[in-house]
């Protein structure tokens, strides 16, 4: 027993030792290899690192600083453990496979003979140009309505309402007695069958009640051309008074093919081109048209103009709301060699094209792209912007890879857009103040309102004279209470409203103005405000990424554009 309790004893004194020459004499120096190793690691991620901030994640910058949307500190953003960019995404092999996702090397092409068409999206409308409205002649009450749905063809003389009219019934009385004196007073019993005749009545019709001698208390209405019912403008048992439409008819022997072509593209078209058109009802058929309208006015929310032509439909073969594609030779030339895409690796967010760019040539890495897009031909999309040749893109599984981004929470084009919603991110900030302050900022927001509404009118001097008088207001507020949030959002407004006094570049003024919303519609946001207001925001304002103002008025009139598009924009909050 007492040997058993003496080897145990040595097994135990030998294994401690041994674990003292392994781990205890070798732990300084493992120590500092782990300690270099961590510093070489963090070296290395502090060369790489980026910044961004913990309410605007969308911000990303190599360097610490402050947010320049609300002046919070910025934080290290999240590295990936694989080695990854911020916003790059890595997908399995066996996803890729699933998925079916093909990529493609960007790269010149080389003009064709389809080189220089342009594909465009429309659908059929009415020709209103044969568009006619049928009126009543008389005031009276529709006794019987025989036209009642939309669609319905009527032809030229066809009976389209009975009419009970007093006015009538009193006018053929008169003709019943002019008639009996027409031999001695023929002027009075003319100008009484004139006076019927100015209410459409015929000449059988008069002298049907002349030789009847008997009073018509019911009036037929007929259509004076053939067409097809666009709109039914009354009702059976309705009042109308002279001259009110009863039905609406549009003749469909010829349509128009509207079509929608972007800013960029307006050059490229004229009145006479000739344009082909193909529809999904008739995928065999190509019919010929010529562009004969294009529209003078731009459509300020899609930046769109209307290219038109018209279109014989003597077989009926457009029906009004049909959609059609057409193609247009370009009036202008094309490059030679010209960047381009394939359009099924465009994703669009309404306001911006995007495609996926693999970034690894070996590993299935991508990261999403926003791209300037051309004219389409065919196909494929010219790139102006975003793009370089020899790039890899997604062309098919573009939106699995959106997808994936969505879901390790990279920058998508669901998320991106969601990062865009000012107002979401606004509303999102939580801020705390005392009612001395809300009494107080509301006086300075009404020396903001007057600078607002400066801009509207492009009058530098005064925007900077408002501005100064605001940042007066605002400095003589008190921060003791403030939190750190709160106080930085009104520094940073300050410091704006400074920029703004001190420059009269009305362009620089309005970038300035940008930011200055950015920080000081949040806290109007969070005030108890004496007043009503509205956060109101223009898409096309920022570059493209939209910006936001206050104002008093629910009526849009654009600070950051004035004249040039003053009613762009549209209420996003109201408080």
């Amino acid at each position: 027993m007492n040997k058993n309790i003496l080897y145990i004893a040595i097994a135990v004194i030998v294994g401690l030792g041994a674990g003292w020459l392994i781990f205890g004499n070798g732990s300084s120096d493992s120590n500092k290899d782990m300690s270099e190793m961590s510093d070489h690691d963090h070296s290395g991620e502090t060369e790489d690192q980026m910044w961004t901030c913990s309410m605007h994640p969308q911000i990303m910058q190599p360097e610490a600083g402050d947010c320049p949307i609300c002046g919070m500190d910025l934080i290290p953003a999240e590295s990936s453990a694989e080695g990854l960019a911020i916003n790059e995404i890595k997908m399995t092999e066996n996803a890729m496979a699933l998925a079916n996702i093909q990529t493609t090397i960007v790269g010149n092409t080389q003009s064709s003979d389809d080189d220089g068409m342009i594909s465009l999206s429309g659908k059929i409308a009415a020709n209103e140009e044969n568009n006619t409205v049928q009126a009543s002649y008389f005031k009276g009450r529709i006794e019987r309505l025989n036209v009642n749905y939309d669609g319905q063809q009527v032809n030229r003389g066809q009976l389209l309402a009975t009419i009970y009219a007093p006015d009538l019934v009193a006018a053929q009385q008169e003709l019943i007695t002019a008639a009996s004196l027409k031999a001695s007073q023929p002027a009075l019993y003319k100008a009484v069958r004139n006076k019927l005749k100015n209410w459409k009545l015929s000449d059988s019709q008069i002298n049907a009640i002349e030789e009847s001698g008997t009073v018509r208390e019911n009036f037929p209405i007929y259509a004076t051309v053939s067409g097809t019912v666009s709109e039914v403008m009354a009702a059976q048992g309705d009042y109308v008074n002279q001259g009110q439409p009863i039905v609406k008819l549009s003749n469909l022997n010829s349509v128009w093919a509207e079509f929608d072509a972007y800013e960029n593209q307006i050059a490229q078209f004229k009145v006479g081109q000739k344009i082909n058109i193909t529809t999904n009802a008739y995928p065999n058929k190509e019919f010929e048209g010529t562009i004969s309208f294009i529209d003078p006015m731009l459509n300020n929310a899609t930046r769109t103009v209307t290219v038109r032509a018209t279109l014989q439909n003597r077989d009926d073969l457009f029906k009004p709301g049909m959609f059609v594609t057409g193609k247009v030779k370009g009036a202008t030339q094309t490059m030679e060699n010209t960047l381009s895409v394939p359009a099924s690796a465009v994703l669009w967010t309404g306001e911006r094209s995007l495609v996926y760019l693999k970034t690894n040539p070996n590993e299935p890495v991508f990261e999403m792209r926003e791209v300037t897009l051309g004219n389409r031909s065919g196909e494929n999309y010219q790139v102006s912007a975003g793009l370089n040749n020899g790039d890899e893109i997604v062309t098919n599984g573009t939106f699995t890879v959106d997808a994936a981004a969505q879901l390790q929470g990279k920058k998508s084009m669901m998320n991106q857009q969601m990062m865009q919603d000012e107002s979401a991110m606004m509303g999102d900030m939580e801020m705390s103040f005392s009612n001395s302050f809300s009494t107080e900022f509301n006086k300075a927001l009404s020396s903001y309102l007057k600078m607002k509404d400066a801009l509207v009118a492009s009058d530098a001097g005064q925007i900077s004279a408002f501005a100064k008088a605001t940042s007066k207001k605002l400095k003589e507020i008190s921060t003791s209470d403030l939190g750190k949030m709160e106080k930085q959002h009104l520094t940073k407004s300050i410091e704006m409203l400074d920029a703004i006094a001190s420059n009269e570049n009305l362009e620089n003024q309005r970038a300035h103005f940008v930011i200055l919303n950015e920080n000081i519609v949040p806290i109007a946001m969070n005030i108890e405000n004496s007043t009503n207001y509205y956060v109101q925001k223009c898409p096309m304002a920022n570059n493209n990424k939209g910006a936001v103002w206050l104002s008093t008025e629910e009526e849009i009139k654009n600070p950051y554009y004035g004249d040039a598009m003053l009613t762009c924009g549209s209420v996003i909050k109201s408080m």
